[in-house]
Parts: C-alpha cells; structure tokens; sequence
C-alpha cells in the first residue's frame, strides 16, 4: 500500500501553505522583546529571500519524522520554519556573485539584484541567527534538552562541517575537480547535511529513542544524496523557465557531479537504488511511513 501522488501532493503543499504563514508572522516588522528595532529594508530583504514559494521539503520532513514518531507538531513547525530561515539564508548567500552569481532564484531576481550586495548579505546573516532564535524562543514548546539537542545537530548540520563547508568544497571544485569520494563529500555536506537533520530533527522534538533517531538520519542521509543526484540530473535536462533558475551552471564551470563521472544512465538507476534503500528503512514502521516513503519517490521523481 502506497500514498497516491495526488494525496501526497496534497499534504506537501498543505504543509507550505503552513510554513509560509508561520514565516509570514515571525519576519514581520512587530519587535520582539528585546530586540530594538527591525529595520525596514532588511526585512524587506529577508521577507523577499524567503517568502518566494518553494516546495517548503525541509520543513515538511521535520513535521513528517515527528508526526511518524509521536511529537508535537506545533513544536515541529516552528522548529520546521527555523530550518527553512536557514535554507533560504544559504540560498541569498549562494546566489551572490563571490558564490554562485546568480540572476534569478523561484522565478524572481536574487535578492542582491533585488537590493543590493550588502543588504543581501544582511538579510542571510539575520535569517541564519532567527533560526536558532526560533527553536530556542519559549513559544517553541519543547523541553530545554530538546531544543539544545536541536541546536547542537542544526549547528553541527550548517556550519564548516557541514553545508557551509560544503560550499567550500563546491567552489574549490571549480579549479581542481574531486574524484568521486570528493564529490560525495561534498554533496552529503553541502545539500544532504540540511535534510538529514531536516528527518533527524523529528525524532529529537518526539523525544523518541537512539535507534529511532539512527533510523531517522539514515533515512534523510539517502534521500539527501537522492534529492542532488535527481538535481544534478535536472541541470543537465530542464530548461530554466522549469527550474526558476539558471541551469548547465556546473558543467560551464567544469565542477564534478557523479552524473558527469558516470553518465545520466548510471545516475537514474542509482537514484533509483538510493530511494528503495530509503523506503526500505522505514518499513519496520508500517502504514505511518507512507508519507515519508513517498517524499523519498517524490525527491527522486521531481521535475524542478
């Protein structure tokens, strides 16, 4: 038994409608206690950078892993839209021309070309501090052990061990191209560690045990390897009015991807293995699964 594409399609976008209110409220322009002010072109900023649709995947894994296991899904929300904050914050941060130098980002200018340089920098830099500000404000209702269990795999997740550092990596690779361990690296840092704690994140708001938790990464780390392979596929195959962005960027750049090391056949059937090693680790838990295993065939299937 399997969730139809439509009932799943259903629930994703129930599930960004509810982010994108949650982030609506929490970047408006109201001061916070303790805060001085919020001023008006930075919010501004952040509001465009992260208020431009999107799939919303990251939050949906976070509220799916704790409803799978047992949590509040309140709590998961809130800690859901935390890690969206820091999505967006290292979409800003890439699109800048020392990064990825991009136009456009979901159809619409970046917002440094929105904007300017700076402000774009600022906007990425408030959005990355919110995060934690959100997971560790009392209206996310959590034990205090969860939020600094939250905190420490968030930190661990972003930082120069993980998504940041793997940008490192990305831009060194376009002057000295890694063999395929080095590509994996790379990847599992800079596009898989924010999913994996995207699923990981769910076991820690249910308070749920070590192996559930184990489980849990295992499956966010397949379905992040999945999620770039299936980009890597689409960059070379999708046009950009699809992508809302500009494609074919890392071939120009002569970067590696495992699809240029071994071909788009080899990729697809490995995309293929990598989403039934993903449903195959939730099957212990039966019929709640179902919506995490379709968001594995989901991020394998998409087309943008």
């Amino acid at each position: 038994m399997t969730i139809s594409d439509a009932a799943f399609e259903s629930r994703l976008k129930e599930s960004a409608a509810a982010t994108q209110t949650m982030l609506l409220t929490l970047l408006s322009d109201a001061v916070l206690p303790d805060e001085l002010a919020r001023p008006e072109r930075l919010m501004a900023a952040m509001r465009h950078g992260s208020l431009n649709g999107g799939k919303r995947l990251r939050p949906f894994l976070v509220r799916e892993s704790a409803l799978l296991l047992g949590g509040d899904d309140d709590a998961a929300l809130r800690v859901g839209t935390a890690l969206e904050c820091l999505h967006c914050y290292s979409l800003i941060h890439d699109d800048l021309p020392a990064m990825d130098d991009d136009d456009t980002r979901r159809g619409q200018p970046t917002v440094h070309k929105a904007f300017d340089y700076a402000t774009a920098i600022l906007a990425g830099d408030s959005l990355l501090t919110y995060a934690f500000d959100i997971i560790a404000a009392p209206e996310t209702q959590l034990p205090d052990r969860a939020k600094t269990e939250l905190v420490l795999a968030l930190a661990r997740a972003a930082g120069a061990g993980g998504m940041a550092g793997g940008q490192a990596l990305d831009l060194a690779a376009e002057t000295s191209p890694p063999d395929e361990a080095g590509i994996r690296m790379l990847q599992a840092m800079k596009t898989g560690a924010l999913i994996r704690f995207g699923c990981e994140a769910g076991a820690i708001i249910a308070g749920a045990s070590a192996h559930d938790r184990q489980t849990l990464r295992l499956f966010g780390q397949k379905i992040g390897l999945a999620f770039q392979l299936a980009d890597d596929l689409l960059d070379l195959t999708a046009d950009a009015a699809t992508m809302g962005k500009a494609t074919g960027k890392d071939a120009a750049r002569g970067k590696g991807t495992l699809v240029g090391l071994h071909g788009i056949d080899w990729a697809e059937k490995h995309l293929d293995e990598l989403t039934a090693e993903a449903v195959e680790l939730l099957a212990p838990y039966g019929e709640k699964a179902m919506m995490l295993q379709a968001t594995a065939r989901f991020v394998a299937n998409r087309q943008n």
